[in-house]
């Protein structure tokens, strides 16, 4: 493929917005629709970035025949039926973590995948953050091999709030969605399947109906061990942390940034052609629709992690 990528955009909140952004710096990929409930709101994000079809249905913009591909950054309930419909309209779609909530929707989304020959791809963003490539690249050169990852995801949301701290509809999970990038990131890294998976949690949050903390155990085929601890009560620090712990270094990444065991700051810059993580998975997705390839963090490449996720939330039931 050659010409111009035209993209629909479904959700113009937080993410969509840094997708928004990325995407400004891609040449030969220009977004054609944006979709998103407040059509207000999505009328107001669609002038500021030059985009001429502005709409409230997805149906609407799977319908028109200029648009190729979708990326979606709807609520995580959504995201398998959308996908299902991206994929049953004919166009290539990367969707945003988690693929599903359930296993049931994610086997259903491979399956179409699979059938259609069309590009499916996940968020993994921490597949392209430099700092977890840069990791990467270390054990592809066999300079480093992990025995332990040790991550902390922390945030302070005791009400339903999204990354820019603004009220939504929906409901965020620890498990299929923040647990998500831990558990992706683990097997791909070691490059080896994760075969024991624990998990324990803590109280069900009597208005948001969830767990607030979690506690989730992994091992690798090849020995290697996770720790990850999750939290929606932590006030402060925020984000996620992560600590590599190997044979012949110890990293800690922090996005997009990554130091070494001795919290000195590792140069990063040149790893890939942006320090934007979501930036760099948009890249991936289109490279994948123009070379017919199939990308990073696919929809079969991803496809395990959520077969963990469901094993561990038959322990937590």
């Amino acid at each position: 493929m050659t010409k111009t990528i035209k993209v629909a955009l479904a959700g113009a909140g937080a993410f969509g917005i840094k997708h928004l952004d990325g995407i400004k710096n891609i040449d030969g990929v220009e977004v054609v629709s944006l979709i998103s409930r407040d059509i207000e709101k999505t009328k107001e994000v669609a002038a500021k970035y030059g985009i001429g079809h502005v709409t409230t249905s997805l149906d609407e913009s799977l319908g028109l025949k200029e648009v190729d591909a979708v990326i979606l950054c709807t609520p995580t309930q959504m995201h398998a039926d959308q996908t299902l419909a991206c994929l049953k309209a004919g166009k290539h779609v990367q969707v945003e973590i988690p693929l599903a909530d359930s296993i049931k929707g994610a086997d259903a989304v491979m399956a179409q995948a699979k059938s259609s020959g069309l590009v499916a791809m996940c968020g993994h963003t921490r597949r392209f953050n430099p700092s977890h490539q840069y990791v990467h690249k270390e054990i592809a050169a066999g300079k480093f091999n992990i025995q332990q990852m040790d991550v902390q995801t922390y945030f302070f949301r005791r009400t339903n709030m999204n990354a820019l701290g603004q009220a939504r509809s929906w409901t965020d999970h620890l498990l299929w969605h923040h647990a998500a990038h831990t558990v992706d990131l683990f097997a791909y890294q070691c490059g080896s399947p994760i075969v024991k998976a624990n998990a324990v949690q803590g109280p069900i949050h009597p208005a948001l109906g969830i767990a607030m903390d979690m506690s989730i155990q992994l091992k690798a085929a090849n020995g290697a061990i996770c720790t990850l601890s999750l939290s929606f009560n932590n006030d402060g620090p925020l984000g996620t942390f992560f600590r590599y712990i190997g044979d012949t270094a110890t990293y800690l990444a922090r996005y997009d940034d990554l130091f070494n065991g001795k919290d000195e700051k590792i140069d990063v810059s040149n790893v890939d052609v942006s320090m934007n993580g979501i930036e760099l998975q948009d890249r991936e997705f289109f490279a994948a629709i123009k070379e017919g390839r199939e990308p990073n963090s696919s929809v079969a490449q991803v496809l395990n992690c959520y077969q963990v996720l469901h094993d561990l939330e038959q322990q937590l039931s």
